[in-house]
């Protein structure tokens, strides 16, 4: 019987682990505006991601960090220190000696459900394709109770959860697992195949964590190719362009990444992420994101411990993380909605966007309880700015207490606050696209 040199390896890791636990101090005394947050832990591929995804998915902003000493201020959304006890000793306890030392792929931070079956599309993005596809799972009598969708460069990633509308539990139907994938697969390929455009459906039982899923699909999908034209296309709309670089620091053989841009939520989770599934091991590193602007510098490695090794590689790294900052960057307005659950719900909603000329460039959809908060960014059509009459149009069909528009003013004089329960989204009135024309459509 041989044993792999792996195998003693894994065991010398885990066993090096316990002798050497990663020890967490948080100090809310040293720092006027922040909570500073020290982990002391092994250098090792994939530990910094741990770290950053547990304050992430907190909702932590991580104001500076430097990595050479595992040194990280955070605050919480509003701008202060964090003084929750339950948050705290959730993070010492995924951070310090009772974490699991488990691949860096493992699912830690806010847990997700277990009791839910996982859907990963991706293909060409257009409007009416997030519609197109709830309405497809609505039909197959799928309730969606969370999900993620991406887009750029003209490509769309989602991950999306579902249960069985009767049981409420994950679909464990392989025949029916099968036509789900069959259906979703038609709703992409019809556009894909006119473009010569990859796609793919993955339907699983599999946890995973959904932001960085979605990094890797649309990395994979290699989204961050694009002309000149499109780049300054993008950016005419307002959006600032971040400033990358990375150069060689050969006395030490290391590359030194170098980036500016806009700060925001999840910026150095979206930076990290991508360069760890890239294969870079950062050494040292030093972030200052307090608002509005960010600088960045992280000083990397290949995994064998060399540098960046020519100018292409260069080229694609710096597209690279140029693509992993602007895939969350919020194109178009903001819409919210939140209401008391029910199955077809984001189908309704999705498809009054796509009558009105609404495209979804970004959408986050959750449900706790029996409530669902629901955030849309949207578009008219070529990236123009939205109507307001068409706001007011949706307003009146999903309800003006239900929707909240953010990043307009609103009107001082509203035509009608009453509410007509014969146009109400949740009056009942309004069905999904039926699923027969749509698998006719796709014919």
């Amino acid at each position: 019987m041989s044993v792999s040199f792996s195998h003693y390896y894994d065991d010398y890791e885990n066993f090096f682990q316990r002798l050497n636990p990663p020890r967490v101090v948080i100090d809310n005394e040293s720092s006027k505006n922040a909570t500073v947050i020290r982990v002391n832990s092994a250098n090792k591929h994939g530990i910094l991601l741990d770290v950053v995804q547990v304050l992430t998915d907190l909702n932590l902003i991580i104001t500076k960090a430097y990595i050479s000493s595992d040194v990280f201020n955070v605050t919480d959304q509003d701008g202060n220190k964090v003084i929750d006890e339950s948050i705290l000793n959730y993070i010492t306890k995924n951070l310090g000696s009772d974490s699991s030392s488990s691949s860096p792929m493992r699912s830690i931070g806010v847990k997700q459900s277990v009791d839910h079956t996982a859907i990963e599309l991706m293909g060409s993005d257009r409007p009416g394709l997030l519609s197109e596809v709830s309405a497809v799972l609505t039909d197959l009598k799928c309730n969606i109770v969370d999900a993620e969708v991406w887009t750029h460069n003209s490509r769309a990633a989602a991950v999306m959860h579902v249960t069985d509308e009767e049981t409420g539990c994950a679909i464990t139907d392989q025949v029916r697992l099968s036509l789900i994938k069959e259906l979703l697969c038609n709703v992409l390929c019809c556009y894909d195949k006119i473009n010569g455009k990859a796609q793919t459906t993955v339907v699983t039982h599999e946890v995973t964590h959904t932001e960085r899923r979605l990094h890797q699909m649309m990395f994979a999908d290699r989204d961050y190719e694009r002309d000149d034209e499109d780049d300054d296309n993008e950016f005419d709309n307002g959006m600032e362009k971040p400033k990358v670089d990375v150069v060689n620091w050969s006395e030490k053989d290391y590359s030194v990444v170098m980036i500016q841009s806009k700060d925001r939520p999840k910026l150095v989770f979206d930076i990290v992420c991508t360069l760890t599934d890239m294969g870079y091991v950062v050494s040292h590193a030093s972030i200052n994101a307090e608002r509005p602007e960010a600088y960045q510098e992280y000083y990397i490695r290949h995994i064998d411990g060399s540098p960046v090794k020519s100018d292409a590689e260069r080229q694609r790294l710096i597209q690279c993380l140029e693509a992993a900052i602007k895939r969350r960057v919020s194109e178009g307005l903001k819409l919210e909605i939140c209401t008391t659950d029910r199955v077809g719900l984001l189908s309704d909603v999705t498809r009054i966007f796509r009558e009105n000329g609404l495209t979804v460039t970004r959408a986050e959809v959750s449900t706790k309880k029996g409530k669902v908060a629901n955030t849309f960014y949207v578009r008219g059509a070529s990236r123009c700015p939205v109507d307001f009459k068409t706001i007011e149009t949706i307003r009146q069909s999903v309800g003006n207490t239900i929707l909240k528009v953010k990043g307009i003013p609103q009107q001082s004089n509203p035509t009608n606050s009453q509410e007509s329960s014969t146009r109400s989204l949740f009056a009942g009135i309004f069905k999904s696209r039926s699923l027969v024309d749509l698998v006719k459509s796709y014919s």
